[in-house]
């Protein structure tokens, strides 16, 4: 065969190969966005299900964006294929080793396997890994540095957004108030407090207390409508969650109901489809014709005075400013849809 054949053959099959692998890298990619915002690690994105049938096939726009960036950065910062070849040397090697320690993690803590059967396994494993991922090191700097630097930004935004979510979760329970005391407070000043018609849907993370958002409804408006829902939506670290498992209802008062409903970290989270099913199964007795969805909307200070720091405090901030609306994560109608604001120094 001709040499000039021969190479249009190779090239052929390396695109192919190119094709195959960035189709696995793209999907788990997404996959990956998808489950880490489920369980609170990221901030709330776009997610389009592309398929009516296969729950799994989504696509992140953001996501996409950048990795097509990345990949003409890469393109044009390192110019030729050795330096990208030092850059996947490290990622993949580094990628073994961290399956490795996470294979202990899982056999120990989920599998319940004793020290003895894990640790010789992770030795075994760990031992070729750190073999390959130490003579990987050499090229660090021709282009091994990328892999790393891109691991430890997406790790700190991870982490500084774990970290913001539990501190404003903290922040909204020391403003929040048993419910036992709101109903009091509601009781004695009820001459002053007007029920007027609808309903009024309070989002929020803590399925115990009474929201904050509501006590400054009440406080402001000196109103409330006749039904009210406090709903909580909790992630479930399981892929899927029974439809008879998704929403539980309980009465607090008359027309006054706490509903739960949880999913699983692949599955959506339609919330008016969710509680039209409540109301067709005689749990909810409320009028979701008028209805409104009442949400917090956090002004961050970004001080010293905080517990992040400032410029965690500002990443998170700034990462909150961006994320998804909870309305759209959650297919609120916009129409119905009432934001109520408060500061917060974390």
């Amino acid at each position: 065969m001709p040499r000039g054949a021969a190479t249009y053959a190779l090239v052929a099959l390396a695109t192919t190969a190119t094709v195959i692998a960035s189709q696995a890298l793209i999907s788990g990619a997404f996959s990956l966005t998808r489950q880490a915002v489920q369980l609170g690690y990221l901030p709330r994105m776009q997610i389009q299900h592309t398929s009516s049938e296969t729950v799994g096939q989504i696509y992140v726009p953001a996501v996409n964006w950048a990795l097509a960036l990345g990949c003409i950065a890469l393109v044009l910062g390192f110019r030729g294929s050795s330096g990208l070849a030092a850059a996947y040397g490290v990622a993949v090697t580094g990628s073994m080793a961290i399956t490795s320690v996470l294979f202990y993690v899982v056999a120990r803590h989920a599998l319940g396997w004793p020290v003895a059967r894990a640790l010789p396994l992770l030795v075994l494993f760990l031992g070729v890994d750190l073999l390959f991922l130490g003579a990987n090191l050499f090229k660090l700097l021709d282009g091994g540095y990328i892999p790393l630097l891109v691991g430890a930004a997406l790790f700190t935004v991870m982490a500084v957004w774990k970290r913001g979510r539990a501190l404003l979760a903290l922040a909204f329970r020391n403003l929040m108030i048993p419910l036992a005391q709101f109903e009091r407070k509601t009781h004695l000043a009820g001459r002053g407090l007007t029920r007027v018609p609808g309903t009024a849907v309070f989002l929020t993370s803590n399925s115990e207390d009474t929201p904050p958002m509501l006590s400054h409804h009440v406080r402001h408006n000196k109103a409330l409508q006749r039904s009210v829902v406090l709903l909580t939506v909790i992630t479930e670290r399981v892929p899927r969650v029974g439809a008879g498992l998704r929403v539980y209802v309980t009465e607090l008062g008359p027309r006054f109901y706490r509903v739960i409903i949880r999913s699983g970290f692949m599955q959506g989270t339609c919330v008016p489809a969710l509680l039209h099913r409540a109301a067709r199964s005689g749990l909810l007795d409320v009028d979701l014709d008028d209805l409104t969805y009442y949400l917090g909307r956090e002004n961050l200070l970004a001080t010293e005075a905080g517990n992040m720091g400032r410029w965690a405090e500002g990443l998170f901030g700034f990462m909150m400013r961006n994320a998804r609306s909870a309305a759209a994560y959650f297919d609120l109608p916009a129409e119905q849809v009432v934001e109520l604001g408060i500061q917060i120094d974390l």
